[in-house]
Order: C-alpha cells, then sequence, then structure tokens
C-alpha cells in the first residue's frame, strides 16, 4: 500500500500488541520519521513489553526502508496507573464483566493518560501527530476507545499546551480481520507472519503455545478476538 508521506515526524503509541504493532507500520508508511512510546503500567501482560524490542528490530532488519524512519523508542514506568488500577489487567483475577457492563479488563483513564504523556513527549521534541490503535468496531466497550474521546482529547491536549496535535487512529473502524488485511497491504505477507509471531495480545500474558493466529491462552477474550478475526481474514483473502 502506498500512502502520500507527510514530511512531518510522529510518535506511535506502540504496546507491542497486533493492534499498535500494525499502526507502527502505518505510521512508517506515511510519516517521515517515526518515534514509539511504551508504558510499563505493571499490566498483567507485561510480556508485551519485552515483544517490543523483537518487532523494532525485524522492522529494521527486513523493511529497511521503514527502519531508515525509525527514530527513538521511548519506554515510560507508569507503575502507578497499576497501584490505583483494581483491574483484571493489572491483578491476577478472572476476567468479567462489572454491573455496568463494563468488562473488568478495562482500565480507567489508561488511555487519556497514554497520550497525555504522548503529547508532553511529543511537545519537547516536536512531535504533533499522535497515533493510536484505539477502535471502535470490535472493542470490549472502553469509552476511552471511543472516536468521540480521542477527539475530545486532541482538542484538550491542542488547548491545554497551545500546540497543535493531531490524534490518528487507523484502526477505529476496522475490525480485527480489516487489520490483519490492512498490514497485508502495508507489508505484504512478510510483515502478517512478523505481527503474527512476534506481537503479543493475550491478556493473560502466556506465550508458550503458538496457534494459526499467534501465541497467547486461546481462552481470554483478547485471544479470542485475535483468532476470529485472523481467521476472517485468512478465509476472505
Amino acid at each position: 500500500m502506498t500512502l502520500g508521506v507527510i514530511e512531518a515526524p510522529a510518535l506511535v503509541l506502540f504496546s507491542g500488541g497486533q493492534d499498535s504493532a500494525t499502526c507502527l507500520v502505518w505510521a512508517l508508511a506515511r510519516f517521515a520519521r517515526v518515534e514509539t512510546i511504551g508504558f510499563d503500567y505493571r499490566q498483567r501482560h507485561r510480556v508485551e513489553l519485552g515483544c517490543r524490542g523483537a518487532i523494532l528490530g525485524r522492522l529494521r532488519g527486513e523493511f529497511p526502508a521503514w527502519g531508515a524512519k525509525l527514530g527513538d523508542d521511548h519506554l515510560l514506568d507508569l507503575g502507578v496507573l497499576g497501584d490505583i488500577s483494581e483491574t483484571a489487567l493489572t491483578r491476577d483475577s478472572e476476567i468479567a464483566f462489572g454491573e455496568g457492563g463494563l468488562p473488568n479488563t478495562f482500565v480507567p483513564g489508561r488511555n487519556l493518560v497514554f497520550f497525555t504523556l504522548a503529547a508532553a513527549l511529543g511537545y519537547r521534541r516536536g512531535l504533533r501527530h499522535l497515533v493510536g490503535g484505539m477502535c471502535e468496531t470490535d472493542y470490549s466497550g472502553y469509552p476511552d476507545c471511543r472516536d468521540d474521546t480521542l477527539k475530545a482529547l486532541q482538542a484538550t491536549l491542542s488547548l491545554g499546551m497551545d500546540h497543535r496535535f493531531v490524534i490518528h487512529t487507523p484502526l477505529m473502524w476496522r475490525d480485527k480481520a480489516a487489520t490483519w488485511a490492512l498490514a497485508e497491504a502495508l507489508g505484504g505477507a512478510a510483515l502478517v507472519e512478523l505481527i503474527r509471531t512476534e506481537s503479543h495480545s493475550c491478556y493473560r500474558g502466556e506465550r508458550g503455545e503458538e496457534h494459526d493466529w499467534g501465541y497467547g491462552c486461546g481462552a481470554c477474550p483478547a485471544c479470542d478476538l485475535r483468532a476470529q478475526g485472523y481467521r476472517r481474514y485468512i478465509a476472505n483473502r
């Protein structure tokens, strides 16, 4: 896929998961230079943080045109977010739905904090374009993934820092099958295989067993979503 290059740098929220890895490549195809930022909030699936280096390394080695655009990677310690969050992503507890209908994997304020800190870093480094993998199409009902939330946040950050930011969410209206298809359009079968084997989505942080869609426990909501999307993508090819 050929995208019009924006002669400006971007900062990608890069967790090591499928969505953020796809967004990273989308940004590399679109922007002149790309930096990445990740967050350690004591998440139960912290194994995803270890996947970040492997993905970045393989992108540099196997896709040199994109590798040449990769700039600094930043990893921030957000342990305080884990400390105040009683969720199934920050505690060893069963995944379930709460009384309000939200799954207990929802970490209140997470994406708001992530983008605020990304904007603060971007302000210092001259990065106006912020890229995240949030999605309304097949998400779990997280209110901080909604398009309206992120549009409001873009306005708030721009006003609060007197610095025009643009928040890009290329997956907002794509389901998981379409996300796999986007990876193929951007980098062919080689990129799909890289994301399949190196990225991490499993909420339980398990990477012991390889499935057709990648590594994970195969039973949590994140694994189920990823598996169903991969199989629809394969069926539609």
